[in-house]
């Protein structure tokens, strides 16, 4: 199949939706599928590029920077987005957001006759909780701003032909919206074979490469740097322990990064924080062997593939009960829940953990039973059924506006 899949991001980026466009248009190439990736340049100029087989087009975009410098807007990407699909022909398309890139794609297709398929990787509150309104008034305002976003996100996906989304979770979360097609939930998948539990790593040296301590028990965030991770309900939490046998090391960068630099040195918190700044993806496998647990305090989060990695590297969870993250950790069997946005309950967490010291191993191996079926070989499978399905359809009946699919597990099917 020639299969055209559009985004806002794609690695080197180091978000979730980059992660995976990334791994599921080379894991299609290796299926000898054909793949065309649309993503915003970050010039006002188009390019082509093929980067593992991979085709790239770039859409000619302005940055928001210095306010958001990771966004990049396509102002008048049509005439564009028209000449890449008349090059490439493709037999489906498959957007991974609904900001005007692929709202463009998204018409382009449907003038086509194409199937369209969205996976939903969106939460109001990733917009809402970064902006930047005074804090005495969010209260009132952050609800009206994150209806309308769900009506903006809506008012294309509803036009869709299938909706997928990571976990079952993040299904019933558009459900309550009131989606119109159908819902199936697929993994974002995860590369078992880069993400393993190394038999004998040096974790002395690969914790002096990154500055950490070689004695205390290691805790490690990986993510976006921004508000709604709650990194400051973990630095609140560590200020409570009466105890220095533990650090934590925050690798990544976002916008809440400065914030919480300052926080650390309010709580005077010292050597019991480390910055990483951005962990390029070939290091990060070593960075989590080195570790002994993963943390993810976020409250919105439809998966997690950061924390997918970190168990498929046998490592402990300790996460907030929020979202879909209960989906991968389950308490005491493989790690330990928290109460969302409650310091005084992550800190009782992180000190029942560091004192069962002998479970870590057992613990670890709980991670690798619950990441294996999220293997992204069983990730590019379904979508390979999924597009086939929906090609199918099309020749059929290529006037339907919503083609029904044979669904394996979907939540459109609980309807």
């Amino acid at each position: 199949m020639r299969i055209l899949i559009s985004g806002q991001t794609y690695v080197p980026d180091a978000n979730g939706q980059a992660i995976f466009t990334t791994n599921l248009a080379e894991g299609l190439v290796q299926k000898e599928h054909q793949v065309m990736v649309l993503v915003p340049s970050d010039t006002l100029r188009t390019r082509r590029e093929s980067r593992k087989g991979v085709e790239l087009g770039f859409v000619p975009a302005f940055s928001l920077a210095p306010w958001y410098p990771s966004v990049h807007i396509t102002p008048l990407p049509f005439p564009f987005v028209r000449r890449f699909f008349e090059e490439f022909q493709p037999d489906i398309v498959h957007i991974q957001d609904h900001y005007f890139l692929s709202r463009s794609v998204a018409r382009t297709a449907r003038k086509r006759g194409l199937p369209v398929i969205g996976t939903n990787h969106f939460l109001p509150a990733n917009l809402s909780r970064n902006l930047f309104i005074p804090s005495m008034i969010r209260p009132r305002v952050i609800p009206s701003i994150e209806r309308a976003l769900w009506r903006n996100m809506l008012s294309l996906y509803n036009r869709l032909d299938l909706i997928t989304t990571p976990t079952s979770t993040a299904a019933r979360i558009l459900l309550e919206q009131n989606v119109l097609p159908p819902v199936e939930p697929v993994s974002c998948g995860v590369n078992l074979s880069l993400f393993r539990p190394e038999t004998s790593p040096n974790r002395i040296a690969i914790r002096r490469r990154y500055g950490l301590e070689v004695e205390k028990a290691l805790f490690v965030f990986v993510g976006r740097v921004d508000y709604e991770k709650r990194l400051d309900v973990l630095l609140h939490a560590l200020a409570l322990l009466d105890r220095d046998d533990v650090q934590l090391a925050i690798a990544g960068k976002g916008l809440h990064l400065l914030e919480l630099w300052k926080l650390a040195k309010e709580l005077r918190l010292g050597e019991k924080v480390r910055f990483l700044g951005f962990v390029p993806g070939e290091d990060l496998p070593s960075l989590l062997v080195a570790s002994d647990a993963f943390v993810m305090p976020s409250e919105a989060e439809l998966q997690s593939i950061a924390t997918l990695e970190a168990m498929a590297a046998g490592l402990p969870v300790l996460a907030a009960d929020a979202g879909a993250l209960p989906e991968l950790v389950t308490n005491g069997t493989n790690g330990y829940l928290f109460r969302a946005g409650d310091a005084n309950d992550a800190a009782a967490r992180i000190t029942l953990f560091l004192d069962e010291r002998d479970r870590w191993p057992e613990m670890g191996e709980a991670s690798m039973r619950k990441a294996a079926p999220h293997g992204l070989d069983t990730t590019v499978r379904r979508y390979e059924e999924l597009y086939g399905s929906l090609v199918e359809s099309h020749a059929l009946a290529p006037a339907a506006k919503h083609i029904p699919l044979q669904r394996h597990g979907s939540v459109a099917e609980e309807r």
